[in-house]
């Protein structure tokens, strides 16, 4: 791929990769193209809409076919996309060149209007539940084109992190007349993108078929056919990677990666910006599955912060890292691994403290305990539903007696949404600390765009002030401390359990090279570089 394309790997990248895992660099076909490119993977694409749910299999999976005016590479660095440059004319404008001759795969030209469109559609017609990225745009009060690679933005405050935002955004095309509905795009015409590859087939929950886009603005694709295969236990996809039935398999668990490479197959890992946790519902006063130790339902115990941080301080993390995910992770005490822009040095796992813990529970007059289900998806993430058993097993020891109860995501996912949980364990990522804490942890407020991940309804003005001042200063050492201290403050009252930062672990078969890891957590074949034949 040429040196323009978006997320193109970078042979450095892979050698350091191989080097680091003591495997034998490869260098990509040149002389002889590859065919097919076979990927297992755990995502179940949701969705043909782009902009309905900001989950990581739409990202993931819809990045072949659509693309975004900046995208972040495997550095987390901002990198020029459908965008080429960009810069604030004040603190409420920005101006954005696009990229020329760029064409989308109907062969009709992506312009400025195109980004009008997509920020239009996106702040002012999709709803929740399927707001998901209306956060990235609720702070544009206007946007035009006053050419077509020209678009000038005009936002309600200050956003100094704009363009960040935009690398979350997938750009789509300006029908007639009208904004397209996400049941007409689920409907079975083709998705058209700009991005390398091109849309082929779609059975939902089981396969995604692409074909290249020969006529991609960042140079040839390398791989003529893509077919991803959705597989969500992670046993089989070890399995279909050992067989030869695919050539790559993501979200390898990490108790797999040596008998995988005793048996020829390769792995990449890298650490997760992202994070894996417990949260709460503290809105409803009294919630399924928590009762007393007779079995009698109580009063919501989590609307109590000092209940919330005694099952915090009674969860072991040691055990969650170097058992179940083998050492491929690292401990959470914050939304994002400590040293990243944004997170706070002060904040350090801590070992559990159980009599600290039991002592909380009867100063919340708990101190008896109680029951309760602890719910998570199996198979979504890497170590989910042993992460459940292992923390049932920690606050058993403090008198709570979690029942975990794990589902396969799409379950999960239905149940959370319609109040059938009280506590659960669930994980996202972000671009960027403030994204998340925007997202996961700020009130849920529509008109902001905060919440979207806020399940458990938690409320924290003090907070929201802090984390709104955090995101008006220019991204910078100031900005970065604004947000470590707003993050200290709200974790001190534990609105969720930081749990680990686990690491993206990808296993690759004889015909690849090398896979370029993105921390992002992305799955995509622009990451994947073909062997020597």
């Amino acid at each position: 791929m040429k040196l323009g394309s978006p997320f193109r790997p970078r042979l450095l990248s892979a050698l350091l990769i191989s080097i680091f895992l003591g495997s034998a660099p490869a260098t990509p076909a040149q002389a002889q193209e590859p065919a097919e490119l076979r990927i297992a993977t755990s995502y179940k694409l949701m969705t043909l809409d782009p902009q309905y749910a900001n989950l990581n299999e739409n990202t993931s999976l819809l990045s072949h076919i659509y693309e975004r005016l900046v995208y972040q590479d495997e550095n987390l660095e901002l990198k020029p996309g459908l965008a080429t440059s960009w810069r604030p004319l004040s603190d409420t404008q920005w101006e954005f060149k696009l990229r020329d001759k760029v064409r989308f795969h109907d062969g009709s030209a992506f312009t400025a209007d195109d980004v009008v469109y997509t920020i239009e559609r996106i702040r002012d017609f999709l709803k929740p539940p399927s707001g998901g990225f209306r956060s990235y745009v609720s702070g544009i009060k206007s946007v035009s084109a006053p050419d077509p690679l020209t678009v000038l933005i005009e936002t309600n405050g200050a956003v100094p992190n704009l363009p960040l935002s935009f690398s979350s955004v997938f750009v789509m095309n300006r029908p007639s007349e009208g904004f397209e509905t996400t049941e007409d795009l689920n409907a079975g015409r083709p998705p058209v993108g700009t991005g390398p590859y091109r849309f082929e087939s779609w059975s939902s929950g089981e396969s995604l078929r692409l074909a290249r886009n020969d006529d991609y603005w960042g140079g040839k694709p390398a791989w003529s056919k893509v077919t991803f295969r959705v597989i969500e236990n992670p046993a089989a996809r070890v399995a279909a990677l050992s067989t030869g039935e695919v050539d790559v398999a993501d979200a390898i668990p990490a108790r797999d990666v040596a008998s995988l490479n005793q048996r020829g197959a390769r792995t990449a890992s890298v650490g997760a910006a992202r994070i894996n946790f417990v949260q709460f519902d503290v809105s409803r006063e009294t919630l399924p599955g928590v009762t007393d130790q007779s079995g009698e339902p109580i009063a919501n115990p989590f609307k109590n912060p000092l209940v919330r941080r005694a099952l915090a301080l009674a969860t072991d993390r040691r055990i969650l890292v170097d058992k179940i995910l083998a050492g491929f992770g690292t401990a959470a005490t914050q939304v994002f691994p400590n040293g990243l822009p944004g997170t706070s040095a002060k904040l350090q796992p801590q070992a559990p403290n159980y009599d600290e813990a039991k002592a909380l529970l009867v100063k919340a007059g708990l101190p008896d305990g109680f029951n309760l289900v602890l719910a998570g998806p199996a198979g979504r993430y890497p170590g989910d539903a042993e992460s459940l058993q292992a923390i049932a097993q920690s606050w058993a020891r403090i008198g709570v007696n979690a029942r975990p109860s794990a589902a396969p995501f799409s379950v999960f996912n239905t149940k959370r949404a319609s109040g059938d949980y009280g506590v659960w364990y669930g994980g996202t990522s972000g671009e960027a600390v403030d994204i998340i804490l925007h997202a996961l942890i700020a009130s849920q407020d529509p008109e902001r765009g905060t919440g979207a991940l806020n399940f458990g309804k938690y409320r924290n003005e003090t907070f929201d002030a802090m984390l709104a001042k955090a995101e008006s200063i220019e991204v910078g050492p100031e900005r970065n401390a604004a947000l470590a201290e707003a993050t200290e403050f709200v974790m001190a009252d534990q609105p969720i359990i930081p749990l680990y930062h686990f690491h993206h672990i990808v296993g690759y078969g004889p015909r690849i090279g090398a896979y370029v890891m993105h921390p992002r957590g992305w799955t995509t074949a622009m990451q994947t570089l073909a062997a020597a034949e």
